[in-house]
């Protein structure tokens, strides 16, 4: 939680330990260049620069002894790199033109909608999409695309959609270097490595002022006097997305058998698993299933729930499944519940009920809790919860082997996913961590986990480094961003060991101290207001 009185790092403290290098070349935008690094000074401080053979430019700055934030510009913008009107499909073969939203199709579909829009004077292609090889998912086609034209810049294309969309066609412009098939497209990479043998620190997790109260991420880092930082776990409706453990406390049940990352150690050392979560009550000699914690009851936002949620219980990234029979916690870290019909206990530090409602939205009480219920959850609830009694609330993590994880005040979980690098080896667990999408369309499949995209990412290295590192995306000529394969190889080629892709797009973001905003975010806005995040602390800021 963010602390209600912001300590500040000393701007003298940071310069004294501050130092700029250039590594390498100028950036692609042309700056001049820089001087030679001295290594010396770079080793000492942190064992090593931290580069890549096929950077363009790179760039280090060392935040505190064993800390660098790195800059790297990788690939280049070519002929290939053009803009084109990317034409959408209807979901069925009767389904109207002017209204269709997949991105790409089966190979008949593509060819159907090519052929209307030759009948209309357009000269469209089809294109094979094909997805790579995932850990548990094998290399093929995904669908097929229908675009029209080459055009050197976004206004070209705009005008050839404008005249599309006038046929009664449907569809957007796209830049082809964010299509995730170009190995050498155009990349800004920010990378944060922490070597905690000089560095005293340690890595922590926080939120704004309440779990459903969101901050941007350089207000809860000035907030909290951080060194450094970066967006962590997804979010939606209020609430953070998956598992989250923040010092030993239950703050949100998991998206069933997705991945994330275990803080230990005085925030020093780090765990990539995958995680599940089981949760009871029992009241009036019957137990009964918790389905999740500081969410909204009845729905379930990346699925992977628990109790007959639909669509699936299985992960499903993006998707809302729901269920109209649940029983959700409530911590005082929730500032204001969801009110409405159902049933709902209030539980004191004991878990002893001290009152009981047939409407739902009591604040939790300090230390304590509410149970809110909904459906014939709710019938459950009044049947069986009484003032004065105490209920018995069992609340278990289970880490990927099935061996329950101790919830000690040590303790930080943030789930997020897919794992990209397991043991050493590139092994994204696509299917499993539900980013490959159920059903016939593949367009969320196609955009978030083959496209380019920005993304953050985290990773550890053999020497038991902490990396953190940000790829801008979806700025034409700036930032191609990567599709979730890349995003691996990224990571490997970082030297990590264990890494796992953490919430990304428009949430991507990394700051310093000295630096404040290091990267560009992708939304017109800028940094969005995030769930949580994760923060680098000196060990002064850090008690």
């Amino acid at each position: 939680m963010r602390k209600t009185s912001p300590a500040a790092v000393s701007s003298a403290a940071v310069l004294a330990f501050c130092v700029v290098t250039a590594l390498a070349t100028a950036s692609a935008s042309g700056a001049a260049e820089q001087p030679a690094p001295t290594p010396s000074l770079l080793d000492v401080t942190n064992a090593g620069p931290l580069t890549l053979p096929s950077a363009t430019s790179v760039r280090s700055v060392v935040l505190a002894p064993g800390v660098t934030q790195t800059s790297l510009v990788l690939g280049r913008t070519d002929a290939d790199d053009v803009w084109t009107v990317h034409v959408n499909q209807p979901l069925t073969a009767d389904g109207p033109y002017g209204s269709a939203t997949a991105a790409l199709g089966a190979k008949a579909r593509a060819d159907q909608v090519a052929g209307a829009l030759r009948a209309k004077g357009f000269d469209p292609r089809v294109e094979r999409v094909l997805i790579p090889a995932f850990a548990d998912r094998p290399a093929g086609t995904l669908g097929w695309t229908v675009r029209i034209g080459r055009y050197a810049d976004q206004g070209a294309a705009s005008a050839v959609l404008a005249r599309v969309k006038a046929a009664g066609f449907a569809g957007d412009t796209r830049y082809t270097a964010q299509d995730g098939t170009d190995a050498d497209a155009l990349q800004r990479v920010f990378v944060l490595r922490v070597d905690f043998k000089r560095f005293t620190g340690r890595l922590a997790s926080d939120f704004g002022p309440n779990i459903d109260v969101h901050e941007k991420l350089p207000d809860l880092a000035a907030a909290a006097g951080a060194l450094a930082g970066v967006n962590a776990q997804w979010f939606a409706d209020k609430a953070s997305l998956g598992l989250y453990v923040k010092d030993g406390r239950l703050l949100s049940a998991a998206t069933q058998g997705r991945s994330g990352v275990r803080i230990t150690g005085g925030g020093r050392t780090f765990d990539v698993d995958t995680y599940t979560t089981r949760i009871t009550v029992a009241a009036g000699g019957s137990t009964r299933e918790v389905d999740g914690i500081n969410r909204i009851p009845g729905e379930i936002w990346n699925c992977g729930g628990v109790g007959g949620d639909l669509p699936t219980q299985h992960p499903q990234h993006d998707v809302r499944c729901t269920d109209d029979s649940e029983i959700v916690r409530f911590t005082p870290e929730w500032s204001t519940p969801p009110t409405g019909a159902g049933a709902e206990v209030v539980l004191d530090r004991n878990d002893r009920v001290t009152a009981v409602h047939r409407t739902r939205g009591a604040k939790p009480p300090a230390g304590g809790s509410t149970l809110q219920a909904i459906g014939e959850s709710a019938d459950w609830l009044l049947a069986h919860a009484r003032t004065g009694a105490r209920l018995g609330i069992a609340q278990r993590v289970l880490d990927g082997a099935g061996h329950q994880v101790p919830l000690t005040p040590d303790t930080t979980i943030v789930q997020t996913g897919p794992t990209l690098i397991r043991d050493g080896r590139i092994a994204v667990n696509a299917l499993a961590d539900g980013i490959i999408r159920q059903g016939a369309d593949q367009t969320f499949t196609y955009n978030w986990v083959v496209r380019g995209n920005p993304r953050t990412m985290l990773g550890i290295d053999a020497q038991g480094r902490l990396l953190l590192a940000v790829v801008d995306g979806r700025r034409a000529e700036w930032s191609s961003g990567l599709g979730v394969a890349d995003a691996a190889k990224l990571m490997k080629d970082l030297g990590a060991r264990e890494a796992l892709n953490l919430d990304g797009g428009g949430s991507s973001v990394m700051v310093t101290a000295p630096a404040g905003i290091v990267n560009r975010p992708s939304d017109a806005t800028g940094p969005r207001y995030l769930g949580n995040v994760l923060l680098l602390e000196s060990a002064k800021t850090g008690g």
